[in-house]
């Protein structure tokens, strides 16, 4: 009878693995995160090398003013007013050819490149003003200044990074996108090695990430240009933008990913900056380093899960197109089956080795990051095996909701953090930031869920 039992558990695995195998939705979807894995298991062992050599060079203090403190205040400050033109460019210029309508494609990718180019020098002068403000609240010290305004330029080096990000990804050329990845993690790997031998400081790190991302900006904008040329042929650029009839619904859509973007910063995004503006001068730094630490290396577990978002976006928005609601289901079950097994593996090998792995990789001042590490795992664990939840509404024309959840959620975040972090710290940060994931993404996938049931049982 066990004999029996094993044999059929045996062929019913066997079963099953066949037909992920014939699901052609699944394999696009490995296939075209493997190119992202790749690049992204190299940037992950890059960026965890870079982590603890910033660290034990500058300090756990200096790693939170530096990453946690100036890396993430331009970033957010770029999140602020950026309209992620990526998500725009798959849905409108990806429609457009997949109509065969290549002039409206060609004005598309003009208007949407032209619109980020404008709001990216904005973005910069917006930093620029903040500046004195920001050396001021969260460097805790004017003299840090000249630090914020340098990193900034990281906004201008990106000018049309999201627009061309969005025309590779429609073109499903993934793997460009990863090796571009992984040579910016190199670049930056390698010249804080540098700055690790000779005993540099902290515009040296800053300087490092920086050019990593002046790289990926210009390199990943010439490739778009060249696919740009391929697609829709070589004098796209002088396509008017009137062959667009749909400005009224691509501006609509790009407010409602920018209003997104205003959401994400206030409610996980700024976390890091919420916790430096609540806390002390004394103490603010070297929390955020403890932060950011726990956030490196869950980052670094959650890193093969990434890959997964853009291209089971791709695909379900093709497949709810065609009313193929069975295999869109089916995707996302298997999707999260098998986030689901990774982050049983990445993610509980870290919280058991975690106590010792921490101090010794970044010095024992490091320790009390492990707290953290446990706290921010619940929320990122269940975020990843859902990842796909604020795609899901978008191919399905629904991307109000999830900004709304993600809005008021986040605003009960906020007002939590305004009472709890200036008296229990880092802590109490990284507890507001796992509940945020938990109750936001649940929401948000179970109205995804609904809404495929609902548009399932409408006739044809």
């Amino acid at each position: 009878m066990q004999v029996f039992a094993a044999k059929k558990t045996k062929l019913m695995i066997q079963n099953r693995f066949s037909r992920w195998r014939q699901d052609n939705l699944l394999r696009r979807v490995l296939r075209n995160s493997a190119y992202l894995f790749s690049s992204n298991a190299v940037s992950a062992a890059l960026a965890f090398v870079q982590g603890i050599l910033a660290t034990r060079l500058i300090g756990v203090d200096g790693f939170g003013l530096a990453n946690g403190t100036i890396i993430m205040f331009a970033s957010n400050v770029n999140n602020l007013l950026s309209f992620r033109m990526s998500e725009a460019m798959v849905k409108f210029y990806g429609d457009a050819l997949q109509a065969g309508a290549k002039e409206r494609a060609a004005a598309i990718a003009k208007g949407i490149g032209l619109i980020e180019i404008a709001t990216s020098v904005l973005t910069y002068l917006v930093l620029i003003l903040l500046t004195p403000w920001a050396a001021r609240a969260l460097g805790k010290d004017i003299q840090t200044a000249p630090l914020f305004a340098f990193y900034g330029l990281v906004i201008l080096a990106n000018l049309v990074y999201e627009t061309s990000r969005g025309v590779l990804q429609t073109s499903r050329r993934f793997d460009l996108i990863g090796r571009i990845t992984m040579f910016q993690g190199v670049i930056t790997a390698g010249l804080i090695v540098i700055a690790f031998v000779l005993q540099r400081d902290i515009f040296e790190i800053l300087a490092a990430y920086l050019a990593g991302k002046i790289f990926a900006g210009i390199t990943i904008g010439v490739f778009a240009l060249r696919e740009l040329n391929i697609s829709i042929g070589s004098g796209w650029w002088r396509t008017p933008l009137k062959k667009i009839a749909n400005w009224r619904e691509i501006f609509t859509f790009a407010l409602s990913t920018n209003l997104n973007g205003t959401v994400n910063l206030i409610a996980r995004d700024s976390a890091p900056l919420v916790l430096v503006w609540l806390r002390p001068a004394e103490v603010a730094h070297l929390e955020v380093g403890y932060f950011r630490l726990a956030l490196s290396l869950i980052n670094t577990a959650t890193l093969p899960i990434e890959p997964f978002i853009w291209p089971t976006y791709a695909e379900i928005t093709r497949s709810i197109a065609e009313r193929k609601w069975r295999e869109t289901k089916i995707l996302l079950r298997r999707v999260s089956l098998i986030s689901a097994a990774w982050m049983a593996l990445a993610g509980g090998g870290l919280a058991l080795i975690g106590w010792w792995l921490i101090p010794f990789l970044y010095t024992p001042e490091a320790a009390p990051a492990y707290p953290a590490l446990l706290i921010l795992l619940m929320g990122y664990s269940f975020g990843s095996i859902f990842t796909w939840n604020r795609p899901l509404l978008l191919a399905l024309g629904k991307p109000s909701y999830p900004l709304v959840i993600a809005a008021v959620v986040g605003v009960i975040e906020l007002a939590l953090a305004f009472l709890l972090v200036p008296r229990f710290g880092y802590l109490a940060q990284a507890a507001l930031l796992s509940s945020y994931f938990i109750v936001a993404i649940g929401l948000i996938t179970l109205r995804g869920l609904r809404e495929i049931r609902v548009q399932e049982s409408k006739p044809v």
